[in-house]
């Protein structure tokens, strides 16, 4: 590709307006005005293309074009607006009776089951009230729920809310994330809060494809995968990511191999060539064989989605190479940017949310990438040996797609494995090899004798990927970890790669001018950010339940947590608190948990004094019942979960300016506080309404 004409890819320039619409419908959804709007506009550039379409004088053909990418903008902004008004949905306040229809098999968490479920009707004294949306339960672990799965029906009775999010600094946004999925509200399940509902087990298609994904896990163990091999085998050939442990995880993530077990693109990729090669013999017979190829092609991959259980990554993933089979049919170019725009465009024509899911942005700027800047960087390098341009190729392509997918793992992982070239060398050859080697595995299911000698073959060869994998994560400077890149820097990024991509396309100096001018711009607006963004001596309180906690800020970047309570859920804040801390580059926090004296710090009986401030946490009933004759004045207090008291009694004690109410009180509780703070004219902020505040000192 010498160069790059819009023109010669006409579905790209549909595919750019419709994207842009998604944004704005996802960004704009929760203005009044926008879906009236969208309406409007959508009949105006519809009737308007129409009446162009027919335009004589070909010197203002030009109109038509814009009035297409116009529809299409609306289009997706229409669609997007439409996707999560259906996830809108108002929900009792009290706790109520719901028939539900589990959708998804529970999957196992740290005291609950969480399932996705269809809420069919609602009941309570006055009728049956249908519903029809979707919500994410949390059931109480007992020995009744392990016993559930997909297509149980159940009577629950339980509080649904709509999702809502903690609003802490730099938080994920989980609210809009369930939307996007079409979920409606969660709710928490107690044990004796549900029963099964008799003879009802509706089969539907999700669910026989998530029992015929468990029985396949069933087949595995019975051939003697266990532990890692079982859990990665698992994940490579139907998706099924549950036995994957933490370590296992984190050691993919560090060299760069996580895809890997993210069934998509990747190894529906080698499932398509491997069928494409064997039914290449009927591809000879002309025409006609191109197409039976093509029907039998499509036939297997949607087969093969069927058994992973439908999983929204390998839907996608199949129907790109669906696309791509049908342009087979028709004998174009089975794979090119047009192509790809095609599959893109139909993708989220469907669901226009896929837009925002990782996976997808991941999978199509990966193959995008290597259509673009392969061959350039191929040609870089000559090599004249066939080993070698095996090796190269292989090299080549990993290069382009990790060129094409960086910014984005760094704005959502925060992490860049420095040995990719190496971990894919390796991983990506051994990945074909045991896909192939399972899928012959599963086929020789009537032949006991040869499957046990295949199923051999194969824990041997995912001992050895297990084995590479942890080696390359114990080399020196494995990852960089903890990268902070805002979504402005992000497009900041892809727009010098494309600057770049086009001078070595074209080699021209005045390229090379605008190429350096937007690096220096870049590296100019990040230490920008970087400075505003710096870390300043602050106290920061969070909107986390069950971990009460004080964050003492240093402005060099050093910093101490004060947890108050002995059972405080860590995990949870620092999960819910990581982007805060990157984006302001501190390093890793103290945790403090008893009485401490520091040079900046000082904690004495829940009084903590930092930088001239003090901060006094009331967690239980200590300061009850207690008077001095002068009080001891202090900036903020803190009350949590275990004072019992009011706050008059704490007034005979301490001089106070701000209350602070953590989210760890109940409804009646801080309404109770809130109200007895009006009533004494006090400042007061509630965590769980107003999420995290810091406070500059």
């Amino acid at each position: 590709m010498n160069s790059f004409y819009i023109h010669r890819y006409p579905f790209i320039r549909l595919l750019i307006p419709w994207i842009a619409g998604i944004f704005c419908g996802d960004h704009f959804f929760d203005r009044s005005w926008a879906p009236l709007c969208g309406i409007l506009f959508f009949g105006f550039f519809a009737a308007l293309s129409f009446a162009l379409y027919f335009l004589k004088r070909y010197s203002l053909r030009w109109c038509f074009g814009i009035a297409i990418s116009a529809l299409c903008f609306t289009g997706g902004w229409l669609g997007m607006t439409g996707q999560l008004q259906q996830a809108v949905c108002s929900f009792p306040k009290e706790e109520t009776v719901y028939r539900v229809l589990i959708t998804d098999a529970p999957q196992p968490k740290e005291h609950t089951y969480l399932c996705q479920a269809l809420l069919k009707e609602r009941r309570d004294t006055a009728g049956i009230y249908p519903i029809g949306h979707t919500a994410v339960l949390y059931l109480q672990q007992d020995s009744s729920a392990s016993r559930l799965k997909s297509g149980d029906e159940l009577l629950i009775s339980a509080r649904i809310s709509p999702p809502l999010n903690n609003r802490n600094f730099d938080e994920f946004d989980y609210a809009r994330f369930l939307m996007r999925k079409g979920i409606s509200g969660t709710g928490y399940v107690a044990s004796g809060k549900w029963i099964k509902c008799d003879g009802m087990n509706n089969f539907d298609l999700k669910s026989v494809a998530s029992s015929c994904r468990r029985n396949v896990v069933s087949l595995y163990q019975e051939l003697g995968f266990n532990g890692d091999e079982l859990a990665v085998l698992s994940a490579l050939t139907i998706g099924d990511k549950t036995e994957l442990s933490d370590s296992v995880r984190e050691s993919y993530s560090v060299v760069g191999a996580s895809h890997i077990l993210a069934l998509s693109g990747l190894h529906i990729g080698l499932l398509y060539t491997m069928l494409f090669f064997i039914l290449k013999p009927i591809a000879r017979r002309g025409n006609i064989g191109r197409c039976v190829r093509s029907v039998f092609l499509l036939v297997l991959l949607w087969t093969f989605a069927f058994f992973t259980g439908l999983s929204p990554s390998v839907v996608r993933s199949v129907s790109m190479f669906s696309i791509l089979a049908m342009a087979d049919m028709t004998g174009r170019e089975s794979l090119s940017l047009n192509t790809l725009a095609v599959a893109a465009w139909l993708i989220l024509f469907c669901n226009p949310a896929w837009l925002f899911d990782v996976g997808f942005q991941l999978s199509f700027l990966a193959v995008a990438s290597i259509l673009l800047i392969q061959k350039p960087i191929y040609h870089l390098i000559t090599v004249k040996s066939r080993i070698g341009k095996y090796v190269w190729g292989l090299m080549s392509i990993s290069v382009a797609a990790q060129i094409g997918t960086a910014p984005l793992v760094l704005f959502y992982f925060s992490r860049f494995s420095v040995h990719f070239l190496l971990t894919n060398l390796v991983v990506i050859p051994l990945i074909t090899i045991i896909l192939y080697a399972a899928v012959v595995m599963l086929l020789l299911t009537p032949f006991s004798w040869l499957q046990i000698g295949v199923a051999g073959g194969v824990k041997k060869l995912l001992e050895g990927l297990n084995f590479f994998v942890r080696w390359v994560e114990q080399l020196p400077c494995a990852s960089i970890d903890g990268i902070w890149l805002y979504q402005s820097e992000v497009l900041g990024i892809y727009i010098v790669i494309a600057l770049l991509t086009y001078y070595f396309m074209n080699r021209r100096y005045r390229n090379l001018q605008i190429c350096l001018f937007s690096i220096l711009l870049m590296g100019t607006y990040h230490a920008t950010l970087y400075w505003l963004d710096r870390p300043q001596t602050s106290l920061v309180f969070y909107n986390v339940r069950g971990c009460p906690a004080v964050h003492c800020i240093k402005s060099d970047g050093q910093s101490w947590i004060n947890y108050m309570d002995t059972l405080s859920n860590e995990k949870r804040l620092k999960y819910m608190t990581a982007n805060y801390w990157k984006r302001h580059h501190l390093l890793p926090p103290q945790e403090i948990t008893t009485d401490c004296r520091h040079a900046e710090l000082n904690r004495q009986q829940q009084i903590i004094s930092y930088h001239g401030c003090r901060v006094c946490v009331i967690n239980d009933n200590r300061w009850r019942n207690k008077s001095t004759v002068s009080p001891l004045y202090i900036q903020y207090l803190y009350l949590c979960k275990g004072y019992d008291g009011h706050l008059e009694e704490l007034a005979q004690v301490f001089s106070f300016s701000y209350v602070i109410l953590d989210a760890s009180l109940s409804e009646y509780r801080k309404h109770l506080l809130e109200s007895e703070c009006k009533k004494s004219g006090l400042r007061f902020i509630s965590l769980s309404d107003e999420g995290s505040v810091r406070f500059l000192l």
